[in-house]
């Protein structure tokens, strides 16, 4: 079995019932942002995510309260991380919070904030 050193974790707030597509479409700007925040960062981790694969974990919390202190944990923990705040373009009214992209970092770094969380 491959053993991964490194992953990605988007977390969603599970009270605001998004649409397969929207939330695909938030998956993609957590992923992004927070990748790019570990490229220009934590080059290492960014480059040992990458030729691993780009493992991402899709994970959920309660409430926006719950989404902006794991946030706020990461950032103490020196994870890249990226808050994603939607424009309000389709299903949500503007500025709502809808995730949280976590890393890419070292797995067991990560895991310290969102082992316990379910999954997506």
């Amino acid at each position: 079995m491959l053993e991964f050193r490194y992953k990605l974790v988007i977390v969603f707030r599970a009270d605001l019932k998004l649409s397969k597509g929207k939330t695909a479409v938030q998956a993609g700007h957590a992923s992004v942002s927070a990748a790019e925040e570990a490229r220009r960062h934590n080059k290492k981790w960014w480059e040992g995510w990458l030729e691993e694969g780009q493992r991402k974990i899709a994970v959920k919390v309660k409430t926006e309260k719950e989404l902006l202190e794991l946030q706020e944990q990461a950032e103490r923990l020196g994870l890249p991380c990226s808050l994603i705040v939607d424009k309000g373009l389709t299903e949500i009214p503007p500025n709502t919070i809808t995730c949280l992209g976590i890393g890419p970092a070292p797995s067991e770094k990560i895991d310290k904030l969102t082992s316990k969380l379910p999954l997506l």
